[in-house]
């Protein structure tokens, strides 16, 4: 059995990041975007993967779509959570984006999205990725969690309802 890894994740240019026991959540990752079709959605997911986490965005965006391919990752209820698994990274990472307007995302219930939750792990985080994914599904099927999440006046309250959350599960 994996024991989850405590503590801030730092990255390499110093910053200790919050986190959960199984992914860890920059403040800047956390975003209200503009976007009228899934692609430029996974295009500012991954932008926004490399800005905060030192990525390269074309290597992100490319392992996202490989996924994609695989079948889509909008996991319905107005929400999608497109991940990867990712070289390089020594524990999974997340970026929050709601969307201004809900947008058409290939949905298993058919459904436009209006919250994407991604998720990059390391590459062979095999256990790892599966229950970080499984603890943001959790999250995002709580009605009341996804109606707090789409009415949050700002990026700082977004963060604060997920960073709350994220730290009560943790404990």
């Amino acid at each position: 059995m994996m024991v989850p890894v405590r503590g801030p994740m730092v990255l390499p240019n110093g910053i200790a990041l919050p986190m959960s026991a199984l992914f860890s959540i920059d403040q800047q990752a956390v975003r209200i975007i503009r976007a009228d079709s899934k692609a430029q959605i996974l295009s500012t997911l991954s932008a926004c993967f490399a800005d905060v986490y030192g990525l390269d965005p074309a290597h992100v965006l490319e392992r996202i779509l490989e996924r994609e391919a695989l079948g889509s990752t909008g996991f319905g209820r107005g929400v999608a959570i497109p991940h990867a698994r990712i070289a390089g990274l020594t524990r999974p990472v997340a970026v929050f984006l709601r969307l201004e307007k809900p947008v058409e995302f290939d949905a298993a219930d058919g459904m436009p999205v209006d919250c994407v939750f991604g998720l990059l792990s390391p590459d062979q985080a095999g256990a790892v990725h599966l229950q970080a994914l499984a603890a943001i599904s959790r999250l995002m099927r709580d009605d009341r969690m996804h109606g707090r999440l789409t009415t949050a006046p700002d990026v700082d309250s977004l963060y604060a309802l997920l960073v709350n959350v994220i730290d009560r599960d943790a404990a």
